[in-house]
């Protein structure tokens, strides 16, 4: 099987195989069309019914595109700035600014990596207080400037070492959900992958929150719900169906705004189309949001927040 498919995409992947074996000889144009006429009978079949669980692996599919692919697409004069001004700088997060068509934003993002060194030099995409800072301390210069803010969110939580809580981990999260709330400019936030705890929250306060197609936003991981509630880590594909983590399932509840599509075979396969999705959504969210001065945008803001969930009275 092709390298980096996962197991419900092994149809898919033999018959893209066979496809490249006819190219690589020549002289196949009726059996190639014929092929691919098939592997997009597939793609429509195997996506179009995807479980929770397949979901959850798409959104951590290692070819899937991380901060830095999609600000390479959709984003000009890209100029990225580095530490939190306190301890250090964190590669786990990008920020900086750069332009989108003809507006400017503040961009930030998280990117895992790809092999193994970047994979050690980003943390694998988990960060650190001094990466959240980083966050923050952009954020607030838009808010200065009046440059919307943009955040791609990949993320399966924010780093659980003991370094990490010596520098004040949850305060650097607490800081970023307080100060996101009151930012007097637009800010729309992005799940583009998983979207783990506050990992991820500390970086989606925003005026619109968005989720691509295949993504998950959960307090939990599948693995670890199964864990605390089962005491049994494999029962994370059952985990991950009760836990609602879908893109469809987010946007029923009202955690999100809107569902962003992706190309057949998910952003993985064509990372061009998925960018030109995001950038269309990102673009159209801010034009809704523009007529709205600060006071309404962070009035709104906190009330989409204070508006999620329920409370239930129960009698004795």
């Amino acid at each position: 099987m092709l390298e980096g498919w996962l197991d419900f995409e092994k149809p898919i992947a033999d018959v893209g195989e066979e496809i490249e074996e006819l190219r690589a000889i020549g002289g196949f144009a009726d059996q190639i069309a014929r092929l691919q006429a098939q592997a997009d009978k597939l793609k429509h079949r195997i996506y179009a019914n995807l479980t929770p669980w397949q979901r959850v692996q798409l959104a951590r599919h290692p070819r899937r595109p991380y901060a830095l692919d999609f600000i390479e697409r959709m984003v000009q004069d890209w100029v990225e700035v580095h530490g939190d001004r306190s301890f250090g700088d964190d590669s786990a997060i990008v920020a900086g600014y750069g332009r989108i068509d003809d507006r400017r934003f503040a961009i930030i993002g998280t990117h895992r990596g790809r092999d193994t060194r970047e994979k050690l030099t980003r943390n694998f995409g988990m960060p650190h207080p001094e990466g959240y800072r980083k966050a923050l301390r952009v954020m607030q210069t838009a808010g200065r400037f009046n440059m919307p803010i943009l955040t791609l969110v990949d993320v399966m939580g924010a780093y659980p070492g003991r370094g990490a809580e010596e520098r004040g981990q949850a305060e650097a999260i607490a800081r970023n959900l307080r100060e996101m709330s009151v930012l007097p400019v637009p800010l729309i936030a992005v799940i583009t992958g998983e979207g783990g705890s506050g990992g991820a929250l500390a970086l989606a306060v925003g005026n619109r929150v968005l989720a691509m197609e295949n993504a998950m936003y959960s307090v939990i991981s599948p693995e670890g719900c199964a864990s605390i509630l089962w005491r049994d880590g494999s029962r994370a594909e059952e985990a991950a169906a009760t836990l609602k983590i879908t893109s469809t399932d987010l946007l029923r509840f009202g955690i999100i705004d809107e569902v962003i599509p992706e190309p057949l075979g998910g952003a993985h396969s064509d990372w061009d189309a998925a960018t030109q999705l995001v950038k269309t959504t990102v673009l159209r969210c801010l034009a809704e949001l523009a007529p709205l001065n600060a006071d309404q945008l962070i009035t709104q803001r906190i009330e989409k927040f204070r508006g999620m969930g329920f409370i239930s009275t129960a009698t004795a």
